[in-house]
């Protein structure tokens, strides 16, 4: 038997709007697109959901293509569904925000899809309603960075307080006070001070720390 044959039919999709932390800025992957409709027109990176994924197998897919990296922090951004949004077809597609740290992505994938890492506000006009997502996507950082420590996706396993605070402040868009933004790390049990110094920023050194996951997920009450 045939089920919703009065209906139409639409194409379901998603988008991932992928984050990177590079030269003391946020950064997004973006690259042209390979297809008609908007062949050419710069766009984020995504695909058609299979008959048998789920939306988040569709997501973890494209992503695992497009960067080779595999359990990447990723949060559903929302639906979109203008009828007019894709002049092919009928298409809804779900956008997906992850956040990598831009060291870990293999370049020669960058460089096989022909994608680039740009600035949220260098950003070239994007293919049909990209843009929307894109800061739909930076909003929802904003309002978790407080509450998630998502930040340390975006950092390598060992990093200095100032690192992670210019990840704050590029997510942010604003500056942070160094002194207060410090002394609140500084009681936070799960950014650990190892005895570890990096003498590449300055010869005196800066402490390193890292993100004890086990210590937060026994505890994961945090805010900044």
């Amino acid at each position: 038997m045939t089920y919703y044959s009065e209906h139409s039919k639409v194409w379901v999709s998603v988008d991932c709007i992928v984050f990177g932390f590079e030269d003391g800025k946020l950064k997004l992957l973006i690259g042209k697109r390979q297809m008609d409709p908007g062949r050419g027109e710069w766009s984020l990176y995504g695909g058609f959901v299979g008959a048998e994924e789920s939306l988040e197998d569709a997501a973890n897919r494209v992503l695992y293509n497009l960067t080779g990296l595999k359990k990447i922090y990723m949060k559903q951004v929302g639906a979109f569904g203008a009828i007019d949004r894709d002049p092919g077809e009928r298409v809804i597609t779900v956008a997906y925000c992850a956040l990598i740290n831009v060291k870990d992505y293999d370049d020669n994938l960058r460089e096989k899809y022909g994608l680039q890492w740009v600035a949220p506000d260098k950003l070239p006009p994007l293919y049909s309603d990209h843009s929307t997502m894109v800061r739909k996507a930076i909003t929802l950082l904003r309002k978790r960075i407080s509450t998630e420590p998502l930040s340390f996706n975006l950092l390598p396993p060992l990093f200095t307080l100032t690192q992670l605070q210019k990840v704050y402040e590029a997510i942010l868009g604003e500056e942070i006070d160094k002194r207060n933004f410090r002394k609140r790390i500084k009681a936070i049990d799960f950014i650990e001070k190892t005895e570890l110094i990096d003498k590449t920023t300055s010869k005196r050194g800066a402490a390193l720390y890292r993100f004890n996951k086990k210590l937060y997920d026994d505890d994961p009450t945090f805010k900044l």
